[in-house]
């Protein structure tokens, strides 16, 4: 019994002192805890990290081991350790029932967020929840959450959580000039006009909006609206958005059609990455042509390159036109070819190829004959205002190529009075062809269909002297003699090549008749104006010579022999042109 007391005594004695120094121990682990923490606030990671470990060892309170767990995990993803990850997935394995489990989360997407590694930010975002937050806390992870998706590109779900925090005094300016920005990006002008005003008078966001308000109202056609935005934005603006603005300026002046403004900000656009493309070009070189400054319009026209698009069909158009107006006309018809080939602007190709064919008509064209472009383009556009200029012109491109059987074709089918001077003279020149070709009754009827147009009396008369000559080749002697004779009593007779020749072709039409008398008369005649006609002086004095010596005047026969030996010195009678057998 005395041996129970001893211990029991003893007992009593001692606890107090182990209890004690429990406490201690515990007050210690506290101390260290919170010099722990807030080492951890003032971003002494390492250190901290250092402490949680070293208490989490020592103390056995699973609330402490907890904390320390979690810190020393957040400690490592703040000094980038391998592995940290996994030191945030086991503290929750480990510790599921701490309330620490989600801020977890939390905290480290928070962290990547503050390091713009958006894209890890939202891995843990993702493992966490709303729940359980304060109202501060759930704007700043939904707007981090939404700006982390903007980021990525993810515009859907940015705008769901930009969308929680519209009405933020901390976050709503910043999303609604997010939400404008995607608005803007989508081309929902609208929406965007609509986000972005509500967060103009906020100066951090002013500047960056002038632009995008000024790009929309060019956008939507409200020119002058982006030029007012645009030089207000511009003294503000860093060098690139100063050249985007300089293009969006220059280019609602080149809408509005003031060309003279637009050109100074034309010029000052520096272009994508530096580079103009063919519209930038395109419109530089237009603004030079409407002030008629055509040579530098050539020379803006003349940089798009390979363009096969609506633009460069505009262009090669223009430049041709700067160039007729600068007197290159050659120049010219290849652009307006180019542009002709071309089918984005349909009217634009029509003119381009009337223009194509008027200048080929006047120049020549390299390429292809010039009826060849004129009955193209007649056959493409039939029911264009300028047929019938390009129908004259057509025709008179056959007559001046001589090809008067086509010429004679087309003329048949478009006998408008404004032709009908040129389908007698038509008729005429394919008369001579066939002539040329001994085809005497065809040449025959032309002549005939010629003298009855009657628009031009040197043609009828000149038309008249080669029916003469038709009908002598067809043995029509008489009328041959007759047709002669109404040719001299043209007025415009005398005017014509054949004159020189009708008094001879008469003395052989009498010759034919047998009427040597009146043939005597008329080879006297034409021999007495004859000057360089050596071959039909000839045949005229051998001629006359036959008349006498049938007549039995053998003296002027001999004569007019004589005269033909020492015109010719031959020996032969007769001359391959002469018209005898």
């Amino acid at each position: 019994m005395l041996k129970i007391i001893k211990i029991s005594l003893f007992l009593l004695f001692i606890s107090p002192i182990v209890l004690a120094q429990q406490s201690s121990i515990y007050t210690h682990d506290l101390k260290e805890y919170d010099k722990a923490v807030a080492l951890y606030k003032d971003k002494q990671y390492q250190s901290a990290q250092i402490l949680f470990e070293n208490v989490k060892s020592h103390n056995s309170n699973q609330e402490i081991q907890s904390d320390c767990a979690y810190y020393i995990a957040n400690c490592a993803i703040r000094l980038n350790q391998i592995g940290a990850d996994d030191l945030i997935e086991r503290f929750v394995e480990d510790y599921p029932t701490s309330t620490k489990q989600n801020q977890a989360y939390i905290e480290v997407a928070h962290y990547y967020f503050e390091q713009g590694s958006y894209a890890k930010s939202l891995e843990w975002f993702d493992k966490s929840k709303e729940t359980s937050m304060s109202y501060e806390d759930q704007e700043k992870y939904n707007f981090q959450k939404g700006y982390s998706y903007f980021i990525t590109k993810n515009t859907t779900e940015a705008s769901k959580y930009f969308n929680k925090v519209l009405n933020s005094k901390t976050y709503g300016s910043q999303a609604k000039y997010y939400l404008g920005y995607m608005s803007y990006e989508s081309d929902d002008y609208q929406n965007a006009s609509q986000y972005f005003d509500q967060v103009q008078d906020k100066d951090k966001y002013k500047e960056k909006m002038g632009y995008f308000q000024a790009d929309m109202n060019f956008k939507l056609g409200n020119f002058q609206k982006a030029i007012d935005i645009g030089l207000e934005q511009l003294p503000k603006s860093n060098a690139i958005e100063k050249s985007e603005l300089s293009k969006i300026i220059g280019e609602s002046y080149f809408n509005l059609k003031q060309y003279d403004k637009a050109l100074p900000y034309l010029l000052d656009y520096k272009g994508k990455a530096g580079k103009w493309n063919n519209t930038d070009y395109y419109q530089l070189g237009y603004a030079y042509y409407q002030q008629k400054d055509y040579e530098n319009a050539i020379a803006q026209f003349n940089k798009i390159i390979n363009g096969n698009d609506f633009v460069a069909q505009n262009a090669y158009y223009h430049l041709a036109e700067s160039y007729l107006n600068t007197n290159k006309k050659q120049e010219a018809l290849n652009a307006f070819k180019t542009a002709s080939e071309m089918e984005f602007d349909l009217k634009i190709q029509e003119d381009a190829f009337l223009n194509y064919a008027k200048l080929s008509y006047e120049i020549g064209n390299p390429y292809q004959s010039v009826p060849e472009v004129l009955n193209a383009y007649l056959a493409k556009y039939p029911n264009n205002a300028n047929k019938q200029e390009i129908n004259n012109l057509l025709i008179s491109s056959y007559i001046t190529s001589k090809n008067y059987a086509e010429a004679l074709v087309l003329l048949e089918k478009n006998k408008a009075p404004e032709n009908k001077l040129a389908y007698q003279k038509v008729l005429f020149y394919r008369g001579l062809e066939l002539y040329t070709d001994s085809n005497y009754k065809e040449a025959y009827n032309l002549f005939i269909k010629s003298i009855s147009e009657n628009k031009d009396q040197k043609f009828t008369a000149r038309a008249t002297f080669w029916k003469a000559e038709t009908e002598y080749n067809l043995d029509q002697y008489n009328e041959a003699m007759l047709s002669f004779k109404q040719f001299v009593g043209y007025n415009e007779a005398s005017s014509t090549p054949e004159f020189k020749n009708v008094n001879y072709n008469l003395a052989y039409s009498y010759f034919k008749l047998k009427d040597y008398d009146n043939a005597i008369k008329y080879f006297t005649d034409f021999l007495a104006k004859v000057t360089n006609d050596n071959v039909r002086k000839t045949d005229a004095y051998l001629r006359l010579g036959d008349c006498n010596f049938i007549s039995a005047k053998y003296w002027p026969a001999m004569d007019a022999y004589n005269k033909a030996i020492e015109n010719e010195k031959c020996k032969c009678r007769l001359c391959c042109f002469s018209k005898g057998n």
